[in-house]
């Protein structure tokens, strides 16, 4: 049986209407991507303006005007040093443009045999090919090994976030180097939120261990912040966990709310390092060019978003929703059918012990007027920072909801994924 599909006609704030005029709270921010709501009236007239001058024009001989505001924004955003931006079609695509750099970065730097990297158990990377390749291997992507390229893996971490830190923790990451470390272009990971794989927060801590490593072997260090970043756990970026400048990346991906869900668009910051080295090698010019880079509605779209970050206070967003979160989650640990429970920011996460059948997910997600979109073991709410108290509330409930019910089959469709 196939995971249950609404025909969608319409959305506004955090509410999806259906073709049958019924109202559903979008639960997962349509996979997280829509931060300030559906159709914000600013995005939307940003990319109204923008259609009136210029659909698109390729970013290849020209540039415009949204693509270099765009930039100059995300690198006084970025962390301290990543100046440098190329802008992508999708998160995927970012990971994939990430990963290239660093094999460019050290084919320049008299490097040519380090052209792999090294990868966190427990990791999402997106579903194109390179990121499939850098996502748990034992996740939802196990099908298409045989078409991906092959990297290294370390363990995930176990030592969750706001538990001590235990040095042993970073061994198995530390061996991993230690054979192979003369073959490793980059390490790459999501900082302290794994989250469509594993849906796990961990220590920060294992970050600044990475970039200590990093700079100690001569090997690149990139953060996906496409699901975490713009402050879905709390401070704008998740590797600042860490503390202030503790474990800054070499390059980093961003996606997701960078449109506010408008449309699809992604961002690679890179430090100046990486950048000129890049173009002091054969070829000189970075080596990726996709048709819609620096689409510029997409762009108009990306500078209305961060507007709308600038004027608030998303940070203070992020703790409200999590302590609804922690109010209305916690008591589900005593269900019989939940394995965990866990809560960082605006990010609430129920692990289950075996998944409810689809029928009644379905039900639940009528009966409630909450759009909740399950997957592995995992019940979880990414909602819009816009959701109201109410709304928070309603969420709770239907997550409770679904706790309460039966174990179900395992589906024919398992991947439910992001």
């Amino acid at each position: 049986m196939a995971p249950p599909v609404f025909a969608a006609e319409r959305a506004s704030g955090t509410r999806i209407v259906l073709a049958d005029g019924t109202e559903l709270i979008d639960a997962v921010a349509s996979w997280w991507c829509v931060a300030h709501g559906h159709g914000h009236p600013a995005i939307v007239e940003a990319v109204r303006r923008q259609s009136e001058k210029m659909c698109h024009v390729m970013f290849g001989g020209f540039t415009h005007e949204p693509a270099v505001e765009l930039a100059e924004r995300i690198a006084a955003i970025a962390p301290p040093g990543l100046d440098r931006v190329f802008l992508a079609d999708s998160g995927s695509i970012a990971v994939e443009v990430a990963a290239k750099m660093c094999v460019q970065y050290q084919r320049a730097a008299g490097r040519p045999e380090r052209r792999r990297l090294v990868a966190l158990k427990g990791g999402y990377h997106g579903d194109t090919c390179c990121a499939m390749a850098l996502s748990d291997p034992d996740g939802m992507h196990e099908l298409f090994r045989g078409i991906m390229p092959r990297h290294f893996f370390a363990e995930k971490p176990r030592i969750p976030f706001g538990a001590e830190w235990e040095a042993s923790d970073f061994d198995s990451m530390r061996r991993v180097i230690d054979e192979h470390g003369d073959e490793i272009a980059a390490m790459i990971c999501e900082p302290v939120f794994q989250a469509a794989n594993a849906m796990w927060f961990y220590n920060p801590e294992y970050l600044v261990q990475m970039r200590r490593l990093c700079d100690e072997r001569g090997i690149l260090l990139v953060f996906d912040e496409i699901a975490a970043g713009f402050h879905r756990t709390g401070p704008r970026w998740a590797h600042e966990h860490a503390g202030a400048g503790a474990a800054a990346p070499d390059i980093m991906c961003i996606g997701k709310a960078l449109t506010g869900g408008a449309m699809t668009l992604a961002a690679v910051a890179a430090s100046s390092r990486v950048a000129e080295t890049i173009s002091s090698g054969r070829p000189s010019a970075f080596m990726h060019g996709p048709t819609y880079m620096a689409n510029p509605l997409a762009c108009a779209a990306a500078c209305a978003s961060l507007d709308l970050f600038a004027a608030g206070d998303y940070a203070s967003r992020a703790s409200r929703i999590e302590r609804s979160f922690l109010e209305g989650l916690a008591p589900l640990r005593g269900f019989p059918n939940v394995a965990d429970v866990r809560v960082l920011g605006a990010v609430g996460v129920v692990e289950l012990r075996a998944m409810p059948s689809v029928g009644d997910l379905r039900r639940v997600i009528l009966e409630t007027g909450v759009w909740l979109r399950p997957f592995s073991n995992f019940v979880y709410s990414i909602p819009p920072f816009t959701a109201s108290g109410a709304d928070l509330s309603r969420i709770c409930e239907a997550i409770r909801e679904v706790c309460a019910l039966p174990p179900g089959p395992p589906p024919d469709d398992p991947e439910f994924h992001e």
